[in-house]
């Protein structure tokens, strides 16, 4: 009887509706389903608490529907009050009871998802933490949109009392002033102060130099005494790029013969002044350093803050012996899930003026002693790259090829590639005309599945099954994706379904996690790069037992060129 109290006055203090909680209990329940990646506890406990909110609005809002439409119709409602009573008593402590027995199941989730990836594994007392977590943002949540109807109602009883409107428009008319007001207070104020807070914030950053890059001294890097671009003027990551890569001296020991020295070259935001200063820069440092009399030329369109992955960099010039250039610039003072909200355009941009660059000065040389013109990209970078491009026609006119890693889902060219698609192909991995010109892979193996023939030139994607980059997207909200529909392969927990809303804020908060996985999973790539590298620029005379040498020398040189983003 106590405890039936107990219930009562929690729900009438907090003024909690049964058919608010019991949905809301539904979508939290949902939310511990498992997703893309192993999930932290204050992950789980995020996006259990907006779901649960969500829930709970749309439980509301179907009770009120209901109360108004239906149960007048019903001869036995309302039932008795000692019915009543038993169900304020025993919903909420079902619900809980509800979720408690879930947790176990979600823990259970987790740890084969963590074990299918070489990570640790949630404990049940972590996902205690996320319970109360939760509980505290759906309430905080629900709070908001109470205090907004609250404003709603005093607007709507000046606009009928001052304005003399009469209710039902009054009570329209707040309702939009209040989505107005609301809107331009998260637009206007908290997302673009945000980010002008976090520009100035990065910018900051951007003058800091990681530990142990040095200024280079070979002439063939930029910041070098030799170079146009100066070394304090190339940014954080622009001097990490170029302090880093392997020289001639390690190449010859990995490859067993003489090496030369790679090119690197960087322009960084401050580098020049505007951007059409900073690519003249750029094409005049390829032109210093010997760029385009090398075998080998990659132009890497970044992410943010001008990042490139050390890995992908080592293994072009490995490959290449030495004879290679690569080319970066930085476009944006924000790191790349900002850039990837703030700046799709400006990457889009970035990406096409580096290219066209690049490409209208390669035009200039002899066509018989240039070298070839390759196009990298991975996450942001791919936008940034396809950004340079009309259609697949243009690229197979422009470069000699091109290699994709981790595309976001909301990149245009890959969008109309993966939906026009050959019929009966998976979404995951999918086949376009065959794999004539461009293909999809998820992991080394499947870049060399396909025998039939593979035009030059070539364009790949790789991307993992697990990626949440690029298989997030709004259209998660209310339609499921083909991809968690067709079998979940080696990379994905069986156990995952797509749930109306829940899934989609499942992938976001897969997002934090996707590159904090070990190699080959989520948006961590490794050295797979590095088969595709082999696949779109057919070294010549290259053979399996080349490809684990520089495997294994990569494994060697890990660490050794700058952090991963």
């Amino acid at each position: 009887m106590r405890m039936g109290s107990a219930v009562t006055r929690v729900m009438r203090v907090l003024r909690i509706d049964a058919p608010g909680l019991v949905m809301a209990t539904l979508f939290y329940l949902m939310s511990l389903t498992p997703s893309l990646l192993p999930r932290h506890w204050s992950f789980q406990g995020l996006i259990g608490g907006i779901s649960a909110a969500t829930g709970y609005g749309l439980g509301v809002l179907l009770a009120l529907a209901v109360q108004r439409y239906l149960l007048p119709r019903l001869s036995w409602w309302p039932p008795s009050p000692r019915i009543r009573r038993a169900l304020r008593i025993g919903v909420p402590l079902l619900c809980l009871a509800a979720s408690l027995f879930t947790l176990s199941f979600a823990v259970r989730w987790q740890t084969q998802l963590a074990d299918m990836m070489g990570t640790d594994a949630p404990s049940f007392v972590g996902y205690l933490r996320a319970f109360g977590l939760s509980i505290v943002i759906a309430c905080a949540i629900v709070w908001i949109f109470r205090l907004l109807r609250t404003v709603g109602h005093a607007v709507a009883h000046k606009l009928v009392s001052v304005f003399r409107i009469p209710r039902r428009v009054a009570s329209a008319l707040s309702l939009l002033l209040v989505l107005i007001a609301t809107f331009a207070l998260i637009d206007g104020v908290a997302i673009r102060g945000s980010y002008a807070a976090m520009n100035a914030i990065f910018s900051v950053q951007n003058d800091d130099t990681r530990d142990g890059a040095e200024r280079p001294t070979l002439p063939e890097k930029s910041g070098s005494p030799q170079s146009l671009a100066k070394w304090d003027t190339l940014g954080f990551e622009g001097r990490n790029f170029v302090s880093g890569g392997v020289e001639a001296t390690r190449l010859a020991e990995f490859n067993g013969r003489q090496a030369k020295e790679p090119i690197r070259v960087y322009a960084g935001l401050e580098s020049a002044d505007g951007i059409d200063a900073q690519m003249k820069l750029i094409v005049d440092e390829l032109e210093r350093t010997g760029a385009f009399d090398r075998q080998t030329l990659v132009v890497i369109p970044t992410t943010g803050t001008g990042w490139v992955n050390p890995t992908a960099a080592q293994t072009f010039e490995l490959v290449a012996n030495g004879d290679s250039a690569l080319v970066a610039a930085q476009y944006s003072y924000l790191p790349s899930w900002v850039s990837f909200l703030a700046d799709k355009a400006k990457a889009a941009e970035a990406g096409r003026r580096l290219v066209d660059a690049v490409h209208e000065r390669w035009l200039t040389k002899p066509e018989g002693s240039r070298p070839k013109l390759f196009v990298y990209g991975e996450s942001l970078g791919t936008q940034a790259g396809e950004g340079a491009f009309d259609d697949l026609n243009d690229i197979r006119s422009t470069v000699d090829g091109v290699l994709w890693v981790g595309p976001p889902n909301s990149n245009k060219l890959w969008h109309t590639l993966v939906e026009r698609r050959d019929p009966g192909s998976p979404q995951a991995e999918p086949t376009y005309a065959n794999g004539l010109v461009v293909r999809f892979a998820n992991d080394a193996e499947g870049i060399h599945r396909n025998r039939d023939e593979w035009l030059s030139p070539r364009v790949l994607y790789i991307q993992h099954r697990s990626d949440p980059v690029v298989w997030w997207s709004s259209d998660l909200m209310f339609g499921r994706p083909d991809w968690l529909v067709e079998p979940a392969g080696p990379d994905r927990e069986t156990a995952m379904r797509w749930y109306p809303i829940v899934t989609f804020w499942q992938v976001s908060a897969d997002l934090g996690n996707a590159a904090g996985v070990p190699d080959g999973h989520g948006h961590n790539y490794g050295t797979v790069i590095l088969d595709g590298w082999i696949a779109v620029t057919q070294p010549e005379g290259w053979t399996a037992a080349d490809t684990t040498r520089i495997r294994n020398a990569l494994e060697a040189l890990r660490g050794h060129d700058g952090p991963e983003k």
